[in-house]
């Protein structure tokens, strides 16, 4: 079977008092596609909420399908056991570009580009979305991985809790180039600039159970977090399940 996410009607997202930037207004960013490149460039979202009047901030795992963020895990996780009321959430994302030296302590910065949506979540009951929703997951992480590993079976179908995040209220921060610093500091004899950051995919190590004749396949090989905007067709394997 194939899935593909309706088409989203507006091109960027509308500011709200929650996702409108105080600091550094400049920074902010609404346009929807920035927003989902940087979404799929991340690996780990930050899931803060509010439980029983104490607060919590979880890193996890994601997958975007289109306008709707997915996070998964285990039915026992007080995060998604709370998240499933419908009580407010708010996720981020940030990725470092760069480390910026300015001439004075006070100037120093990072180089960034990050997200925060605002939502409340509901829990994929459909069969063939919370699929999607994990293969999603999957080739988020690896492109490509999915087509070659066994799939979930119903018993861990059934012990997985999947939840939908609308990317309705988001914004994008955003900073580049090279330190600001006083005018007067421009003449002290000091150092500064950018020093680039990336994720970088090394040497892959092979199970010490993998057989010898098997190597690692190209997507391996080849990793790379460097991603761009752009909708994303998701197609299943049609014998899943029997389909």
């Amino acid at each position: 079977m194939s899935y593909k996410a309706p088409e989203v009607s507006e091109e960027n997202f509308t500011p709200t008092q929650r996702t409108t930037l105080k600091r550094v207004p400049k920074r902010g960013h609404y346009e929807r596609d920035l927003v989902y490149q940087i979404l799929d460039e991340g690996l780990v979202c930050h899931v803060g909420f509010v439980a029983n009047g104490q607060p919590y901030v979880i890193p996890t795992a994601y997958g975007r399908v289109e306008d709707k963020l997915y996070i998964h895990g285990s039915p026992a996780s007080r995060m998604l056991r709370s998240l499933q009321t419908g009580i407010d959430v708010c996720v981020t994302v940030t990725l470092i570009d760069g480390l910026v030296l300015a001439r004075s302590a006070f100037h120093h910065s990072m180089n960034y580009r990050s997200v925060v949506v605002f939502g409340t979540a509901t829990t994929v009951q459909d069969t063939d979305q919370k699929l999607e929703a994990l293969y999603a997951f999957s080739e988020h992480i690896v492109a490509g991985r999915w087509a070659e590993v066994r799939p979930p079976s119903r018993q861990e179908l059934a012990g997985t809790l999947v939840l939908a995040l609308p990317l309705s209220e988001a914004s994008a921060k955003v900073r580049t180039g090279p330190p600001v610093d006083d005018e007067a500091d421009y003449a002290l004899p000091v150092w500064a600039g950018e020093i680039p950051l990336k994720v970088v995919a090394t040497q892959p190590i092979n199970d010490p159970r993998l057989g010898s004749e098997i190597q690692p396949p190209t997507y391996v090989c080849n990793y790379s977090r460097s991603t761009g905007a752009g909708e994303k067709a998701i197609a299943l394997p049609s014998e899943i399940f029997g389909k």
